[in-house]
Formats: structure tokens, C-alpha cells, sequence
């Protein structure tokens, strides 16, 4: 069996950020660990993606994750709303392209797909889901839940790679995805 290979998945938010770490062992899912980061709301923007910036290096250097999962925009009908969340964004990929950790950007309907939520799916649908998969329990932060579905959904694109090498979807990512899926599971049999 290959090694554990572990995977921080984020949702990024200009005030409240969510992450999650999940492990890869074989084909068990392993929760390690998830939370937010909450900036000031009253601080101007850079000040708040400044203090982003250094929240997601503590976590990226506290779990050392083999790859980075991101959580890509979706339509939005403010417009300096979506500008904001894209500067979020950005912060998050140069936090985890610093860190030298290969990063995935997934759309937010095919996360809560590979979870099984459905692409229309609420923010507690996919929570339920989350409970499911890794075993949590209590109540969790819906930004947290939604970066732990990040996380496995890029950890289920691995597997589907890893098992179907010529799928559609491993030709987008060419150079990289044939060395992480075997990284994750092992060389297809």
C-alpha cells in the first residue's frame, strides 16, 4: 500500500476562510483536522488578505499536505463581491505555490457532487455528507465542512485517475496527475 498522503482543502472567504485536512490510506479517508480563519471584518481589505496569508502558512506549515485543493468561484451577482473572493483566492494559491505544494482548483458544483450532495446541494447537505465520510460528529462551521469536501473530492478525482488513467478528465492535468495518483494510490493495476 502506498503512503498516507495527505491533502488541506480550503475555502476561501475575504472574512472567514475555511480549511481541512484529510489523509488518503489506501482507500480509507483519514479527518485529521479543520477550522476557519476569521479576519477582522473592520480592517481594509490587504490588511485582512495579509492576515489570510499568514493564517494559511501557520496551517500549511503545521500539516505539511502533499497537494493543496481550492475551492474556485462560482456566479456571483455583486461583482466586487466576486473581485473580493478572487483576491482571497489568489491569496490562498500563493500561500500554497510558496509552500511548493501542487495546487487543484475545483468548481463548487463538482465538490458537492464528489461528495455525493448533489451540485445544487446546501452547505448543510454537504456538513451530512462530511459527517458520513470522515466520522465527525457535533456541530461544524459550514466554511470547514465545505473545505473538507474540497479535500475528498480531490482525493475521489485522484482515485478515478489512478484507476482510469485515459478518464477525460486526467488529460487536463497531463504533468501532474498520473505522478500524484499513483503518489496517492498506488500504480493501477
Amino acid at each position: 500500500m502506498p503512503p498516507p498522503f495527505r491533502v488541506l482543502g480550503i475555502d476561501p472567504g475575504s472574512r472567514v476562510t475555511g480549511f481541512g485536512v484529510v489523509e488518503a490510506h489506501g482507500s480509507r479517508l483519514v479527518h485529521l483536522t479543520h477550522g476557519v480563519l476569521r479576519v477582522k471584518g473592520e480592517l481594509a481589505l490587504e490588511l485582512r488578505l495579509a492576515e489570510l496569508f499568514h493564517g494559511l502558512c501557520e496551517v500549511l506549515a503545521r500539516w505539511t499536505p502533499d497537494a493543496v485543493a481550492v475551492e474556485g468561484v462560482f456566479a456571483f451577482r455583486n461583482a466586487r463581491s466576486a473581485l473580493v473572493l478572487g483576491h482571497a483566492r489568489g491569496v490562498a494559491l500563493l500561500a500554497a505555490a510558496q509552500g511548493s505544494r501542487p495546487v487543484f482548483e475545483y468548481a463548487p458544483a463538482a465538490v458537492k457532487r464528489a461528495v455525493g450532495a448533489g451540485g445544487a446541494a446546501s452547505k448543510e447537505a454537504v456538513a451530512k455528507q462530511m459527517r458520513a465520510f470522515l466520522g465527525l460528529t457535533g456541530l461544524l462551521r459550514p466554511d470547514a465542512t465545505d473545505a473538507l469536501a474540497v479535500a475528498v473530492c480531490h482525493l475521489h478525482r485522484a482515485r478515478v485517475v489512478a484507476l482510469w488513467p485515459e478518464h477525460p478528465r486526467a488529460r487536463r492535468r497531463a504533468v501532474v496527475w498520473p505522478r500524484l495518483s499513483r503518489a496517492v494510490y498506488g500504480a493501477p493495476r
